[in-house]
């Protein structure tokens, strides 16, 4: 039985997920929340589980196995947690702002983001890299996109740590989340009142102006918008600076070839994918994933990070290449719930990596890599922090 607590899983879970890829593709599991659901490892498996209509993603579709609290309910009535024909509509109402010609409309506002926090690093020797980069360029980059002031972004990361670990952040979960939905309507209310040229008061006039968005909808959405518009790059942009100082010839190479950059982010986005697993699948009616048989009513949860590992589907799955040619990975999901979010995140990564390659080409780890510890929780896959010596 896998342990999900366990430090040496969640620092490495990858020899764990070969495993089961081995030994049993799809199993039952206990979740650290106390839910049994059944685990897809597989590529193959992954990708028809996360296309496949007869698995809802409707909360409450798991019933009362989800042991959620009303205040988590809250924040559940988004379209990563909907199916059509809502998952249709609330997709729609966002989908006009992240395009891509209007996420390449951003690029020169977030060039001047990665350039001033850069700026702020000049004269150090020693930063950690989370903390001073990865994290504030996207979160500031989405609380711009939707209107939410920059001086909040320190209890909103407070907030996000302990939400996305989920059952393991234990007590703090429940006044983390309340504390969440307090500061959205919050916004909200003040939209309404002043509003402003902001996705955010888009969101609120779709909802004034009986668009079919209810509160509870309207406040889910800002939260995801809010959580999946950075946790992801943040992520990225960790994993991928760790994987290219871990082995400083591929720092040098990407640093010497910068035609490798949109290959070595699609490769950073399989191998350390930001995104651990996917949000539950619920059978609607019997069926048979990877030769096991499940039924109506069961959580299914696939292992993003281990599908990107599998060999069937990955030639040298367990070796990093920076120019591997074809690389159909899932870091972004599949199907309908495809991430909305995927051209941003693969623009914040671009400007990233491209002002760190340019300002800090001597960049090092200040530690051993053994000495880094990873995010607790199983949704996202990422590091507490990365110190670097400038």
């Amino acid at each position: 039985m896998i342990d999900f607590t366990d430090s040496a899983f969640q620092n490495d879970p990858h020899p764990t997920y070969a495993l089961m890829r081995r030994t049993g593709p799809v199993r039952r599991v206990r979740l650290p929340s106390g839910m049994d659901a059944w685990l897809v490892t597989r590529y193959e498996d992954a990708r028809r589980v996360l296309a496949d209509p007869r698995l809802s993603k409707s909360v409450a579709a798991l019933g009362s196995a989800a042991g959620q609290s009303a205040a988590g309910g809250a924040l559940s009535r988004h379209m990563l947690a909907v199916d059509p024909p809502d998952h249709t509509r609330l997709r729609r109402l966002v989908s006009a702002a992240f395009t891509v010609r209007r996420i390449e409309a951003l690029r020169p506002r977030i060039e001047v983001i990665a350039t001033e926090l850069l700026d702020a690093l000049d004269g150090r020797d020693r930063a950690d890299l989370i903390d001073a980069f990865a994290f504030p360029l996207p979160i500031q980059v989405i609380c711009e996109l939707l209107g939410v002031p920059a001086a909040d972004q320190g209890s909103f990361r407070a907030w996000s740590n302990v939400i996305v670990a989920g059952a393991m952040s234990g007590d703090r979960l429940g006044p983390a989340i309340e504390s969440m939905i307090g500061y959205i309507r919050t916004l909200l209310a003040e939209r309404r009142e002043h509003g402003g040229d902001d996705l955010l008061t888009g969101l609120v006039q779709a909802r004034d102006s009986g668009d079919g968005l209810t509160e509870e909808e309207l406040t889910s959405m800002v939260f995801l918008l809010l959580l999946a518009g950075h946790e992801t790059t943040v992520n990225l942009i960790g994993n991928g600076a760790y994987l290219l100082l871990r082995d400083r010839e591929r720092w040098e190479r990407l640093r010497a070839d910068r035609a490798l950059l949109p290959s070595a982010i699609e490769e950073f986005l399989r191998y350390e994918g930001p995104v651990e697993t996917s949000t539950f699948r619920v059978a609607t009616e019997d069926l048979e994933i990877g030769g096991e048989k499940v039924a109506a009513g069961d959580p299914i949860v696939v292992v993003l990070l281990s599908a990107n590992r599998d060999d069937d589907r990955f030639p040298g799955a367990d070796e990093l290449r920076l120019d591997r040619p074809q690389n159909p990975h899932l870091a972004f999901g599949h199907g309908i719930h495809y991430c909305l979010g995927a051209p941003l995140a693969r623009l914040e990564a671009q400007i990233a990596f491209t002002a760190l390659l340019d300002r800090f080409p001597g960049l090092r780890l200040a530690v051993e890599p053994e000495e880094l510890i990873w995010r607790p929780g199983t949704l996202l896959r990422g590091l507490t922090e990365l110190p670097v010596h400038l």
